[in-house]
């Protein structure tokens, strides 16, 4: 690794629940296109790209690690030795054992590497503004400090934490230490803060070199560093993947603010005006899309009449508003929101609602994806359902069979190889196999363009976990 690049380290084991129905556990906000057609994490990706920086390193949840891989490598970064590195949790820890993790296996390397530590899921319109703010703050960092983007406010938000700006540091012009760091405020105090011009945004990012990082942590959570470096050094190389060890769970569950920034003498804020946003709400992310005329901002099949002020979205149905004003309508394969953009915080409380009402759209979409493609359920009804199937070009299932139902597969696009016992059949369009109770089975994407079929499960127990794994491209069990 270069000691002169930068190593961008982007954090993506968030859920954002407040972007509910489309943001949910199993594909949460940062893998979906929300302000243009790349997803969030491909777009916070590329904001480190190029020759001042290292390949970049995620930190994700091991159920997103190949929704990870499929969109690094369609973003187009290698993955993999010489490319990025997908780091695994085994539990989710908040971000101080997330970046913990990534300096200790970035000072494996290099102990003066400097990280640059990003959200995977946040707005950022003006990237030359961006490297600049990041130019100050690698200052900042080679001279020892931790530095954070402190946001300049556009309005009195009550729901980021502020950052007070302290006094300017010799050796890093643009970068001041940090005098405070102040919970969300309430509505008067967000509005003094606005008006007074000394206090920031709390965005999230930071920089630091790895061993100042290890060093702050060491000395103000050493059973944090512990649990972390006995994870790294447990870690495992699976396919494209670091997986950290099992000892990652024994690590705090605290945020980098609470565990050092807070704490810190070194900590420092690079003031930046970036068109930033945290797209935390609907709200938000009618503000950070495009508008028209009206206001109104929108996405798929919407048609509006008399509308004012709305964000309208659809995932496939055509959705449609007449003589609404400031309201978030989302529809989706399986749910439906409609709001007043101004409750947008409450969405975490309706899907909390829905958890406790055990609803399966509360964290699960209708598709489901796959290291090989997804899947998408069509009819559910006793004893039987019906899903539609994508493989990607190349790519297979395992060897598998199952306990309890038998599986019809019809080809309605592409070719399939399928393996049935010791039998080797190959699929056309229009063309069907029939897979018994108890058979082994596997099929296979042998083609140049996507293969696309429709299955029939029959049988007393459907679940997805009646399964068992004889062989698997992907390392699953």
């Amino acid at each position: 690794m270069s000691q002169d690049r930068v190593v961008p380290v982007v954090l993506s084991g968030g859920v954002g629940t407040r972007l509910w129905p489309l943001s949910r556990e199993g594909f949460p906000k940062q893998f979906w296109p929300l302000i243009s057609d790349a997803s969030m994490l491909q777009e916070t990706v590329a904001r480190g790209t190029g020759p001042d920086f290292a390949p970049p390193m995620v930190v994700c949840a091991e159920a997103h690690r190949f929704l990870v891989a499929e969109q690094l490598r369609d973003a187009g970064i290698a993955v993999g030795a010489g490319g990025a590195r997908i780091v695994l949790e085994p539990a989710a820890r908040n971000s101080a054992p997330a970046i913990a993790a990534a300096a200790v296996l970035a000072a494996e390397e290099n102990p003066h590497s400097l990280l640059w530590v990003m959200p995977s899921d946040h707005v950022v319109k003006d990237l030359p503004a961006l490297h600049a703010a990041l130019g100050l703050a690698c200052t900042a960092a080679k001279s020892g400090r931790i530095v954070t983007f402190g946001m300049r406010p556009q309005s009195p938000e009550t729901g980021f934490g502020y950052i007070e700006a302290g006094a300017p540091l010799a050796e890093a012009p643009g970068v001041s230490a940090i005098a405070s760091f102040v919970e969300k405020p309430d509505q008067a105090r967000a509005q003094a803060f606005l008006e007074g011009g000394k206090h920031l945004w709390n965005a999230g990012m930071f920089v630091a070199s790895a061993s100042t990082l290890l060093a702050e942590l060491e000395r103000l959570q050493p059973e944090l560093v512990a649990a972390v470096r006995t994870a790294v050094e447990e870690a495992t190389r699976d396919l494209d993947f670091v997986r950290l060890g099992a000892g990652f769970a024994e690590s705090p569950n605290i945020s980098i603010d609470y565990a050092v920034m807070e704490r810190t003498a070194h900590a420092a804020v690079v003031p930046a005006d970036i068109g930033w946003s945290d797209v935390g709400s609907w709200d938000a992310l009618w503000q950070a899309s495009p508008q028209d005329a009206a206001g109104n901002a929108t996405h798929g099949p919407v048609e509006l009449l008399d509308a004012k002020g709305c964000y309208v979205r659809s995932e496939g149905i055509l959705t449609t508003v007449v003589g609404l004003s400031d309201v978030v309508l989302v529809a989706t394969e399986d749910a439906v929101l409609a709001l007043p953009r101004d409750r947008a915080q409450d969405v975490k409380k309706l899907v909390d609602q829905l958890k406790a009402k055990k609803r399966p759209e509360a964290g699960a979409h209708r598709r489901m994806y796959r290291p090989w493609g997804h899947y998408e359920g069509l009819i559910q009804g006793e004893r039987f359902q019906v899903k539609k199937i994508l493989v990607r070009p190349g790519q297979k299932l395992s060897l598998q069979k199952h306990f309890h139902r038998a599986e019809h597969w019809v080809v309605v696009n592409g070719t399939a190889i399928v393996e049935r016992d010791a039998e080797r059949i190959l699929l056309r369009e229009n063309e069907s196999v029939y897979l018994p109770l108890g058979c082994v089975h596997r099929m296979e994407n042998p083609g140049m363009i996507p293969l696309t079929l429709i299955e029939v499960q029959s049988g007393s127990y459907l679940g997805e976990d009646d399964i068992v794994r004889f062989e698997d491209t992907y390392g699953r069990v």
